[in-house]
């Protein structure tokens, strides 16, 4: 591992020399070294304070890919000469952040990884975002997570001073509720659960292409890999109070769906869905059964592609038509009709249609929710109907209906269907796979 990470910082320099393409190749290439370099089972050891089992090696993956593909999304950088040099530095910084974060097994150098991770979303945000409204976006984005990560930092104090160690395999179980909430609540806005989740619609509309895909893809996913983390350690004390938090992740899914109907950007469409889905790797995790914590993985792996997937459709559209909204895009089945293609399998996917790897997430997910109470029936019901209502409604509205005068309009290149395509094949190919995932729980 730390000759992939050694790696990666010698390749930061080279963003000050403009090889855009040539560090993009480079990541690819590492990402595949990595995939036949580990072991899928078991816990590997990278040295002291260092080591990885299956959710960690997935979630480096999944980081590696994304990274990679993020190059290709922001050509406009490249094309453009948008600081490029700083777009390359940052992204290399995130990358390894992100590398750093999902291998430590110290608490605290976890923890300061996980806060390091945030710093260049933000630059990203503000600095290629479209709008004004950007630098509120940005800041919403950094308090939200700062407010409930300094209690975090508190409590790993305090675990210190208590058990002597802040390893992650040393805990012993915590029956304290304050010190669940001061830990917790930093992945629970991460993740993010129903009434703290307002900066990630206003992030993901205001960030460029690159940064809607690394907080849909990647960051989200730092939520859930905290909580299955520590909530090995409350596991006495979810069992009791668990259900609070449950309950809201299940009302919470099912009233984001019904605001997706009502929204007419489709960036912010597919920022709400995202809040939806991850309710339910929420609520599995919550579950603390075994359905719950492989259906969760599955899930996130799942969401990472597809999330990412239909955020490149949404800036693709915008490219061309100079406008996210749907009332706008219309018709594009007419102008475009191989994307429309690409737009149809990937709707598919965020709606758990078989054979997408959504669709093992969501079974597994439903049957933990299910096991752990009856009554969580009613809003999965809910939940998974208004996941095809809106999914639809983002297809019909944008791809069909009259087409709205355009002047001018440039056709899909190799690049974008690449991009697209990288998306789609693994989030398919995957269910092939799926046993893989029972090893880690």
């Amino acid at each position: 591992m730390m000759k992939f990470i050694f790696m990666m910082m010698f390749m930061v320099p080279m963003g000050f020399f403009g090889w855009f393409w040539f560090i993009h190749y480079i990541m690819f290439i590492l990402m595949f070294v990595f995939i036949f370099s580990f072991q899928y089972t078991g816990v590997e050891m990278l040295g002291s304070e260092m080591g990885i089992d299956l959710l960690s090696y997935m979630l480096i993956l999944l980081s590696f890919w994304i990274c990679s593909l993020m190059f290709t999304s922001m050509e406009s950088v490249y094309t453009y000469k948008m600081m490029i040099n700083l777009f390359t530095l940052i992204m290399m910084i995130l990358t390894i952040s992100l590398i750093l974060t999902f291998s430590f097994l110290n608490l605290f150098l976890f923890y300061l990884f996980f806060e390091v991770s945030l710093i260049p979303i933000f630059i990203l945000v503000v600095g290629w975002g479209y709008q004004p409204e950007r630098m509120q976006a940005g800041f919403y984005l950094l308090i939200y997570t700062l407010m409930a990560s300094l209690p975090m930092m508190i409590s790993l104090f305090y675990l210190y001073k208590s058990y002597n160690s802040l390893m992650i395999f040393n805990f012993f179980q915590i029956n304290e509720v304050l010190i669940y909430l001061m830990i917790n609540m930093v992945f629970f806005i991460k993740i993010p659960m129903f009434f703290v989740h307002l900066w990630l619609p206003k992030a993901h509309v205001e960030a460029p292409v690159a940064g809607s895909m690394i907080l849909a893809g990647i960051m989200l996913k730092l939520g859930g890999y905290g909580l299955f983390r520590f909530m090995i350690s409350f596991m006495s004390l979810g069992l009791k109070i668990n259900s609070i938090f449950l309950s809201i992740c299940m009302v919470g899914g099912f009233y984001v769906s019904l605001i997706c109907i009502r929204q007419s950007d489709m960036k912010s469409l597919i920022a709400y869905s995202s809040v939806s889905h991850m309710s339910l790797v929420l609520g599995g995790v919550l579950t603390l059964n075994f359905w719950g914590g492989v259906g969760g993985l599955v899930m996130m792996i799942a969401h990472g592609l597809c999330s990412s997937g239909l955020f490149c459709l949404a800036n693709i559209s915008y490219e061309r038509v100079g406008s996210r909204s749907l009332y706008l895009n219309k018709g594009l089945i007419n102008i475009i009709p191989s994307l429309s293609l690409i737009w149809f399998l990937l709707i598919s996917c965020n709606m758990a249609a078989p054979p997408s790897f959504n669709l093992v997430g969501e079974i597994m997910l439903i049957n933990s929710l299910i096991g752990y109470s009856s009554l969580n029936m009613i809003f999965l019901m809910l939940i998974s109907f208004f996941s095809a209502v809106y999914s639809l409604f983002l297809y019909s509205f944008s791809q069909h209906g009259n087409v709205v005068d355009l002047y001018s309009l440039k056709m899909c290149n190799v690049r974008e269907f690449y991009l697209l395509f990288m998306h789609w094949l693994p989030l398919n190919l995957m269910i092939l796979g799926g046993d893989m995932f029972f090893c880690w729980v």
